[in-house]
């Protein structure tokens, strides 16, 4: 029995494969990760119910297995308040690099070839998707 922060062995699995500079999604709800994620990319469904488990449970425990050297989320309108971005930055070691993407270049990225773990959460807050760099140990 392991002792760890994530048990999910799928999940485990991918991420023992994540090296420097490997692309991780954490999708929203709203989130396509079939159509809008690289095709080679393994994708571990966490969304059983809405907000269930939500995107900063799962960035939490991404924390304890991987470092983060960049973000990258889909930027959101100038009028709209996102609080799971500010969550998201409370979260991440404060030399984090972070980068905007419109919603275009933002699927553009996850698709890449870098992109080899997608995460679909039950988060239902609008604009919650992220990118993460993996960084170095």
């Amino acid at each position: 029995m392991l002792k760890s922060e994530i048990l999910h062995p799928q999940l485990l699995g991918s991420l023992a494969q994540c090296g420097h500079k490997t692309l991780i999604l954490i999708a929203d709800s709203n989130y396509s990760v079939v159509t809008n994620s690289s095709p080679g990319a393994t994708i571990v469904y966490l969304n059983f119910a809405p907000d269930m488990i939500g995107s900063p449970v799962i960035l939490e425990k991404l924390l304890t297995y991987i470092n983060v050297e960049k973000a990258t989320l889909m930027a959101s309108p100038d009028d709209f308040e996102n609080t799971i971005e500010k969550e998201y930055q409370r979260l991440l070691p404060f030399e984090t690099e972070y980068c905007w993407l419109q919603r275009d270049d933002f699927y553009r990225q996850a698709k890449s070839s870098d992109t080899l773990l997608v995460i679909a959460s039950g988060e239902t807050r609008r604009f919650a998707n992220i990118l993460l760099t993996v960084g170095v140990v």
